[in-house]
């Protein structure tokens, strides 16, 4: 294949990429709009609204390992192109389904699906561009999740409005249809990337990745941190902003819009300002370590204060999780670059590990509480204190000296 003219590679290579980490991230909030609709349809429980939101996330993280050695070996286009494909039909069967067990099939298909879009953009970028210009084009891959993640907002709040559920899913799987075919015929493929170690060597790597002292430093921030975001934002933080703070469709729509455009934020500072950071002394991980204190404090504040500290902290706490993906730059510093989309896809693995079962385990936790007397704003106080619990411990672990790992 000849190599693409430079003026046009930059929107070849972005565009469809930010187009299927948009579809990624309004996939992974759209429940927090959706699903009380579709737990009030179906009348199923928080527990059922649990299993079904977060197996997205279970499928997405175990299909993490294998995605890094089919980049390698496969590259980023044929991959995430063919993955999308099983993403749309998971969004069809969700769309159609009459029970829980369609609704968690299609949502293992979605989750499934999407699970390459932003491992994928890594995978491309790496092998276009110089390791100068990646960080910025990191920034805005991931603020085309923020806006995924502001159009599972108010948008699609708006959209409940004139259509049903179901319509809305099946629009999705349509449009996931087509950011396939524009990533298959539009994505130029670099000559000659496909890896040549077997699977034994591939393997070989994974298992240092998972011996190293450095990995398990950050693997339970991902875990906890990013994880237990990503639980909390794709469904629990608009029951808990009806719950405890009392607040009607409308207005938690509005909050979990706020919610997006300070991740969106964070996001462009990543893009705009890392790189010059790191430039005048600030290391990346100095600027990781402050904002998970800040995003445990933030979090801490709307536990202990939800009607107090939920109109600016809930957006605090978004602008915070936005920088805690810089981990995956810190994990994959330790390891040669040959091995760098396995430190980053075991690192994903633990995030989103942690975001099925954190999500699925508040759901049960409330309504075990429930059952046991509990009224349902103390179910879930109950259940948020637990999370900034386990963040506590992987706060106090992260932070140790290193000496000491």
């Amino acid at each position: 294949m000849s190599h693409p003219d430079p003026r046009s590679l930059m929107l070849r290579l972005f565009l469809p990429f930010a187009a299927g980490y948009f579809l990624s991230y309004l996939y992974r909030t759209v429940n927090a709009v959706l699903g009380p609709v579709i737990a009030g349809e179906l009348a199923l429980p928080d527990n059922a609204l649990g299993l079904l939101t977060s197996t997205y996330f279970l499928a997405f993280g175990a299909a993490q390992l294998p995605l890094g050695m089919l980049l390698d070996r496969f590259g980023p286009r044929r991959v995430e192109a063919a993955l999308l494909c099983i993403a749309a039909a998971g969004a069809a069967v969700f769309a159609l389904a009459d029970g829980l067990s369609g609704l968690t099939l299609g949502r293992a298909l979605i989750g499934l699906g999407v699970s390459a879009c932003l491992m994928a953009s890594f995978k491309a970028f790496t092998q276009w561009f110089p390791p100068e210009r990646q960080a910025s084009l990191t920034g805005w891959i991931m603020a085309s999740g923020g806006l995924g993640a502001l159009a599972a907002a108010k948008p699609l709040e708006i959209a409940l409005g004139f259509t049903g559920w179901r319509e809305i899913v099946l629009a999705l799987a349509v449009v996931t249809l087509l950011v396939a075919t524009l990533l298959w015929r539009l994505v130029p493929d670099k000559p000659s990337t496909g890896s040549s170690a077997s699977f034994a060597e591939q393997m070989a790597g994974v298992r240092q990745i998972f011996a190293s002292a450095h990995f398990w430093r950050y693997a339970p921030m991902g875990f906890c941190f990013t994880g237990g975001f990503m639980a909390v934002q794709g469904l629990w933080a608009s029951r808990w902003m009806n719950v405890l703070e009392q607040l009607d469709a409308t207005a938690v729509a509005a909050r979990l819009t706020w919610m997006g455009v300070a991740m969106l934020g964070g996001f462009l500072f990543m893009g705009f300002f890392a790189t010059a950071l790191v430039h005048r002394g600030v290391p990346l991980d100095k600027l990781f370590r402050w904002a998970m204190l800040t995003a445990f404090a933030a979090f801490a504040a709307i536990c202990l204060q939800p009607g107090w500290a939920g109109d600016w902290l809930w957006p605090l706490l978004g602008a915070c999780f936005s920088l805690s993906n810089i981990a995956y730059s810190l994990v994959a510093q330790a390891f040669p670059p040959t091995m760098s989309g396995r430190a980053n896809t075991a690192l994903n693995l633990l995030v989103f590990f942690g975001a099925f079962g954190l999500q699925w385990g508040i759901g049960g936790f409330v309504d075990a509480l429930q059952a046991a007397g509990q009224d349902t704003a103390a179910a879930y106080r109950t259940a948020f204190y637990c999370l900034l619990g386990l963040q506590a411990l992987s706060l106090i672990w992260f932070l140790r000296p290193r000496r000491a790992l």
